[in-house]
Order: structure tokens, then sequence, then C-alpha cells
């Protein structure tokens, strides 16, 4: 998973990366940002899974950040931390999946991270119902994206690989990377994979990466800088 920092105080921001790293291996710090203005250029850039927010900053605040935040496809999930519990109903109000209050001990930081991971009756039904459309010799059909293997860019396409075969699409990879967030991990500038259908990464001879997929007879390339991700997604 990984994570950016938000917070002015220096400290601060050194404690909760510390924190992280002694409590969670899969999480991997991608930046820090001191100012809400530079938090939102650094999303932007890093794309994080998860944000760490404090509330309490000059300029842009940590409520607004979220609320432009919000209004994204597919924002990143985020833990709002600040010293003052009276900002809470406004965190919960952004649906935010966290709440931290300074200063952020390990318990209540192994706390916020576990729910993250918690899903509920209908996020289950949703994932179970989600379909990719394409078209074959005239007529639309549709895939359940548990069926599908992997997409890859061609040219002006894009290849979807399931356990019946292959078709076109004209989506391209950032959108169904933002559509399917909870299914799809980039692997390549190229190529998405199904979460779920990783058995493994092998390291070849030549020090090059590749996935192997469940009930897929093909070795997926994995470049250098999509490689720290998956290895935290493993």
């Amino acid at each position: 998973m990984n994570v950016l920092i938000v917070d002015d105080e220096p400290l601060a921001r050194a404690r909760l990366k510390r924190l992280l790293g002694q409590s969670h291996t899969s999480i991997h710090v991608q930046g820090e940002a001191d100012n809400g203005n530079d938090a939102l250029m650094k999303i932007e850039e890093l794309q994080p899974d998860l944000v760490f927010l404090d509330v309490d900053m000059p300029g842009l605040n940590g409520i607004e950040v979220a609320n432009q935040l919000n209004g994204l496809a597919v924002p990143p999930a985020i833990i709002f931390i600040t010293a003052h519990p009276e900002h809470a109903l406004d965190a919960l109000q952004l649906n935010a999946a966290g709440y931290l209050v300074k200063p952020i001990s390990v318990k209540s930081l192994q706390h916020a991270l576990q729910q993250l991971g918690r899903l509920n009756r209908v996020h289950l039904q949703q994932q179970h119902t989600e379909k990719v459309t394409y078209q074959l010799a005239g007529t639309i059909r549709s895939i359940e994206i548990e069926s599908i293997f992997y997409f890859n860019a061609e040219e002006k396409y894009t290849k979807v690989v399931f356990d019946q075969g292959e078709a076109l699409i004209e989506d391209s990879l950032k959108h169904l990377e933002m559509q399917y967030p909870h299914h799809l991990l980039r692997i390549h500038r190229h190529t998405l994979v199904n979460k779920n259908k990783i058995i493994a990464l092998h390291t070849l001879k030549n020090h090059q990466h590749v996935i192997e997929l469940q009930g897929c007879s093909a070795f997926l390339a994995v470049s250098r800088r999509a490689l720290k991700s998956v290895k935290s997604e493993l």
C-alpha cells in the first residue's frame, strides 16, 4: 500500500513514518507534504492509496484538501490526524477511512489500518457484480471482472484476456485502473493484472521480474517502476 503523509510539523511526519515502519511492513511511504497545496500536487503525481492528512495546517487545511479529493473519480483513502478531537464530526462527514488524535500511538495506528481492509456486505455485492463490456461480431457482451486475467494496451485499443478468450475494448488502462481499483494492479506501463489471480512474482536469470497468474499460461513482465507496489500487494 502506497502512502503519503501530510503534516506541517516535521517531527509529526517523522514520528508517523517511524510508527508505520514498525507496525506494518506492507506499507510504502511514497512521500511527504507540509501544506495542502503541496499535498494536492503530490497526490496527483504519486497516486497514493492512502493519505494521512493533518487537519490543522496553515493555508489550505486538511478538511479543504479532503473536499477537493472527494471530487476525484477514485480518491485515495484518507485518515485524518489532528490534536483537536472536535474535528471528528467534520472528518466523518467527508467519509474518512479513519481518525487519529495526536500524539499517535502504535495501538491507535494499527487499529486505523485494520479498519481500512474491512469489507461490508454492500462492498462484496458490488465487487461480485462488476463487469466489463466488449463487442464481438456486432454483439455486445460482458465478462465479470473476476474472470479477467489481465489488460494489455495495444496502440489505440486495450486487449482483455480472460478465461474464455480475449477481446479488444476502447477503455484506456488509466480509466480501467480508476474504475476497478480493488481488482486491478498495474505491473507495467502497458499492463494491468487481476490482483486475485496472482500466484507468484518470479525473478529470472537476467534479473527481470514476471508475474504468474492462476489459470493463465502467459508470464507477464513487471517494470522496475512497478516492482515496489507489486511486492507490497503480495
